[in-house]
């Protein structure tokens, strides 16, 4: 039979491609491999690397850059289906895959988040991202935050939604129990057609009605690498103690949440906003749960877009001269 979700894969890399955006696998060392989308312009062949630009043709082709980093369920490109087409007329978007998902993989045995994060900025740099925006969705919104504390030349402005600073192990455990999980692992790796409509409810704001069919397909397809996601799950969870709020350098913040959160409900991101203080923004969208940039795409888009006319007004007067 035909697996509907393998299917819809060609679909969405066509519509990556008409919005402007090629593959690109970046080796840092033997065994580790990042694969992108990135823009048609920055992609590195050999005849390109030959060719010496000037600053000034470089800087007029250039626009802000934006690097969309995926959750735990899906690729990136899959994850953000609805925000690439939207932003890239304006901006650079990138679009990686976290070490296993995707074509991303590591031999070395580092399953931290402050490794992805560290791999991500070398890749990026490799790719000629100086300065960017970073956009994070829940386990990539924890990757986000290392980036931007890690790495504060390099993440200019930060936007993450549904997600922590640190998955600590009180933070971990009354999820689960609110969710009623025995484990991180329960929720976020089903292997059951029950356990990924477990999945679906506690991340969407509004019931959705699948055959079995679809959810056996999107098991088959989305869930690999099995081992090695597990050990990211146990990588992530910090002790309570040892958590703290990052310092970060970044100017502006954007926290984008939907009301209905069941995950990374509305207490936790307040209690973010309150840490990082000014230079954060909440914005809540309503009637959307944790897969807000799914559940409500145009409004997410547009809030996104509204924070980065904010932070790259350039880009509107560009536009305007035109």
């Amino acid at each position: 039979m035909v697996n509907w979700v393998k299917v819809q894969k060609p679909l969405l890399h066509w519509l990556a491609r008409r919005a402007g955006l090629r593959q690109q696998t970046v080796e840092l060392e033997l065994g580790t491999v990042i694969s992108f989308w990135i823009p048609k312009s920055k992609v590195i062949t050999k005849k390109k690397s030959c060719v010496c630009n000037s600053r000034k043709e470089e800087e007029k082709r250039n626009k802000p850059a934006v690097v969309l980093l995926h959750g735990f369920a899906t690729d990136g490109i899959v994850t953000w289906q609805f925000q690439v087409g939207s932003l890239a007329d304006r901006y650079d978007v990138y679009v990686p895959d976290l070490f296993f998902f995707g074509g991303s993989a590591t031999n070395a045995p580092d399953r931290s988040p402050e490794f992805q994060a560290d791999c991500l900025a070398a890749a990026l740099g490799r790719l000629g991202v100086q300065r960017c925006t970073v956009v994070g969705f829940s386990y990539g919104g924890v990757v986000s935050f290392k980036m931007a504390e890690r790495w504060p030349d390099l993440v200019r402005y930060l936007v993450v939604s549904g997600s922590t600073f640190a998955m600590t192990d009180s933070l971990s455990s009354a999820t689960c129990q609110r969710l009623g999980v025995s484990s991180s692992a329960e929720l976020l790796l089903p292997e059951s057609v029950e356990g990924l409509k477990a999945l679906l409810s506690a991340a969407t704001y509004k019931k959705l009605r699948f055959p079995n069919c679809f959810h056996r397909d999107f098991l088959e397809v989305m869930f690999t690498n099995r081992k090695e996601r597990a050990e990211m799950l146990e990588a992530l969870v910090v002790s309570s103690q040892e958590a703290n709020c990052p310092s970060l350098q970044q100017e502006r913040i954007l926290l984008l949440w939907g009301e209905n959160d069941k995950i990374f409900n509305l207490e936790l991101v307040k209690n973010i906003k309150e840490q990082l203080g000014e230079k954060a923004t909440l914005k809540i969208i309503e009637k959307a749960g944790h897969l807000v940039h799914l559940e409500r795409p145009c409004v997410y888009n547009r809030c996104l877009k509204e924070f980065l006319m904010l932070v790259h007004p350039e880009v509107i007067q560009g536009k305007a001269m035109e």
